[in-house]
């Protein structure tokens, strides 16, 4: 007898791994997403812009969804047939959300900050945020193999 499931996206893959709020967490989670892209033979193009976007998300999660004693987890899966990938990472500050589409200011040059979220937003095909109950939140991406590299628009003000 023959019985048929609900239909769900097939997956080739997926990857979730837990690191401390660090930035040595943020670093070895772009390392590790990396190895994986690497031993799922996803295309250069792909992981490229995957690796880049896990390293600016995890930063951020580092940076300004830290909460003490709590760590941050990156999850990563890669969608069957079409090569492309959809990277997670959830922190533990659910009230500090990131705008979707970012602010269109342009940091200042002396900035160290403020520009990671407009890279998830040129690299990525899609990108959003979502709560993850009962406290934190999860900021996802995802990249297709025929995504072309799009170029924010920054309007600056007029003096």
């Amino acid at each position: 007898m023959h019985t048929t499931s609900p239909h769900q996206p097939r997956t080739a893959g997926a990857f979730a791994q837990q690191l401390s709020s660090t930035p040595r967490g943020a670093r070895l989670a772009r390392l590790l997403v990396a190895e994986r892209l690497t031993a799922w033979k996803v295309s250069p193009g792909v992981a490229e812009r995957a690796v880049q976007i896990t390293a600016e998300l995890a930063a951020n999660a580092v940076f300004h969804g830290r909460v003490r004693g709590r760590d941050f987890r990156v999850t990563l899966t890669r969608t069957s047939g079409s090569g492309g990938v959809r990277i997670e990472v959830t922190d533990a500050r659910g009230e500090r959300l990131p705008t979707t589409p970012p602010c269109p200011e342009e940091p200042s040059a002396e900035a160290e900050s403020g520009r990671g979220l407009l890279l998830v937003e040129a690299l990525a095909d899609r990108w959003g945020v979502e709560p993850y109950p009962p406290g934190g939140k999860t900021v996802w991406a995802e990249i297709e193999p025929t995504h072309s590299v799009r170029r924010p628009v920054l309007e600056r003000a007029s003096l």
